[in-house]
């Protein structure tokens, strides 16, 4: 088995060979075809997350451990099964749900172990795909990509599903009102094309990036404002008819969630936040009562989003967001792009 592991914060990947694991019990073990890169791992990458303030979250402080391989967009061959692994057959083709909590706690039992405290999510807290060979714990995390190819599915497992869980929380008004999505980058597209694909009205982008904001326009977005403009609250409150009813925030740093609050001015509205760059805000407690705003966090999806999700893209197809597919060997230079801004959409990797 070869794979690229984190072994220190902020230096590069370290390729590394060792024996391929054996599953046992419930595992599953898949030979990796296609793994995203996705911007939070080079939260992982860096050792920490901005909180604002001068305060950082580092990774110990999180849970997280090294030597770590990262890569939580998967999609792989089964290539051996444990003896307790029912309704897994090998050679066929599976997207692996990273998402992973203990299985026994009232949130894993009505499915949302992606909110569990004592979380497993592969490439995260556990190994993960940047390498050849994945091991599932379960067959539960397993899910039928369809008529999807590996690439186009992989992606699905964390922007795709994220996205989507981020639109549910918008509620019916989707169908009603625009929504304004802050961040066009892989997660922000797919969210795009995701929102049409479930009746979405229509969406409004915000990204300070001319590129990335001409790709949302292509991907079906009816507005793209530059969020660094001095009067760019003002122009969401005029291309919104008098104000947002539902901000998403796929950035998730002092300055966005700052513009999303202005933006809200109508009485209802809803901020979701989901990006992890990082910062702090203040609020005036008044408006929460005052404009009956809500302001909450969304993390990822659930399993049964998972597979809402899987079905939505068979039945209506693949979000047209840009992929690059890049060889496993080019795990950090893929991630230094990423970084660097140079990606539009997504990159997923290909070791086999």
């Amino acid at each position: 088995m070869r794979s690229f592991k984190v072994c220190e914060c902020g230096a590069p990947l370290q390729m590394i060979e060792e024996p391929t694991p054996q599953p046992v019990g419930t595992q599953v073990l898949l030979k990796v075809k296609a793994a995203g890169v996705c911007h939070s791992d080079i939260h992982i990458w860096d050792g920490y997350y901005e909180l604002g303030g001068g305060k950082r979250l580092k990774l110990l402080e999180r849970g997280i451990k090294l030597p770590l391989i990262m890569g939580h967009e998967n999609v792989g061959e089964v290539v051996a099964v444990g003896p307790d692994a029912k309704g897994v057959k090998v050679g066929a083709t599976l997207l692996a749900n990273p998402w992973i909590g203990c299985g026994e706690c009232v949130v894993c039992r009505r499915g949302e172990e992606n909110l569990c405290k004592t979380p497993k999510n592969l490439g995260v807290f556990s190994d993960g795909g940047y390498a050849t060979h994945l091991m599932v714990p379960h067959p539960r995390h397993l899910f039928e990509i369809g008529k999807l190819t590996p690439v186009e599915a992989a992606p699905l497992a964390c922007s795709g599903v994220t996205a989507y869980g981020a639109l549910k929380k918008v509620g019916p008004i989707i169908k009603d009102e625009p929504v304004v999505i802050i961040g066009a980058g892989g997660v922000g597209l797919m969210g795009v094309t995701l929102h049409k694909a479930m009746g979405g009205k229509s969406v409004i982008m915000v990204d300070i990036d001319p590129v990335k904001r001409e790709a949302a326009l292509k991907a079906g977005a009816v507005a793209a404002i530059d969020g660094k403009a001095p009067d760019a609250a003002k122009q969401i409150i005029a291309a919104t008819n008098g104000g947002a009813w539902s901000v998403i925030d796929f950035v998730g740093s002092s300055d966005t969630v700052k513009l999303a609050v202005d933006s809200l001015v109508t009485k209802g509205g809803k901020v979701i936040v989901v990006g992890l760059f990082g910062g702090d805000i203040t609020v005036s407690t008044p408006f929460f009562p005052m404009r009956a705003m809500t302001i909450m966090g969304s993390y990822v999806g659930s399993l049964p989003e998972m597979k809402e999700l899987l079905e939505l893209v068979n039945r209506t197809g693949v979000p047209p967001v840009p992929l690059k597919t890049r060889p496993l060997e080019d795990a950090n230079a893929a991630l230094n792009d990423l970084k660097a801004g140079k990606v539009v959409g997504r990159v997923v990797l290909t070791p086999a």
